[in-house]
């Protein structure tokens, strides 16, 4: 465009009075719409987050029980573990022809059956199930918590299998170790 004095600006001429009028505007009513958006938003996101941490919550529980079953399984092969382990010491003398007094058999069978003994980590293992089902029903944020008790089952389990003299007790102690860490997997979800 062009004028007498030379090139017209099509900006100026938005500048002019009265080509462009801005239009005047609830900012009341825009800001209740955000805030209304915003309150939707925030409570669908405490509904997901709720409805989440419920199914990590049964996850973690059904990964509990199995737990549990492994340690009742360990405790009932006990018994006849001590059993297996004090006929393969008696057989082992035999064989090595060393003549022991009954006395100090029942003293080297004592000692074998104290470090091959699980029932400590057994209990602990228990007492951890307990305390981890006390953490998850607690309305508040829980993940350092169930953290830190997966530290605990690692320590019970790496000690179970550090025992173990028997097949299916290592069994056992390895189905606890994949139990956990999945375990630890869903509660790096958890806050």
């Amino acid at each position: 465009m062009q004028s007498d004095e030379g090139e017209i600006n099509p900006v100026d001429i938005l500048r002019w009075p009265g080509v462009m009028a801005a239009k005047e505007q609830d900012l009341d009513a825009i800001a209740a719409d955000i805030l209304a958006a915003l309150d939707g938003a925030l409570d669908d996101f405490i509904v997901a987050r709720e409805t989440e941490g419920q199914a990590l919550k049964a996850l973690i529980e059904q990964r509990l029980e199995g737990v549990s079953g492994e340690v009742a399984k360990v405790r009932a092969h006990m018994p006849e573990i001590l059993q297996w382990q004090r006929e393969r010491l008696v057989a082992k003398l035999e064989d090595a022809e060393v003549q022991l007094e009954n006395n100090r058999l029942e003293q080297e069978l004592v000692l074998m059956a104290q470090r091959i003994d699980v029932a400590e980590e057994l209990d602990r293992l228990e007492a951890h199930v307990k305390e981890t089902y006390n953490i998850l029903k607690k309305k508040e944020a829980v993940g350092r918590r169930l953290d830190f008790m997966m530290q605990e089952f690692n320590r019970e389990s790496n000690t179970l299998a550090s025992k173990s003299i028997n097949a299916e007790v290592t069994n056992s102690a390895i189905e606890l170790k994949v139990l956990i860490e999945q375990m630890r997997e869903q509660i790096q979800n958890v806050e």
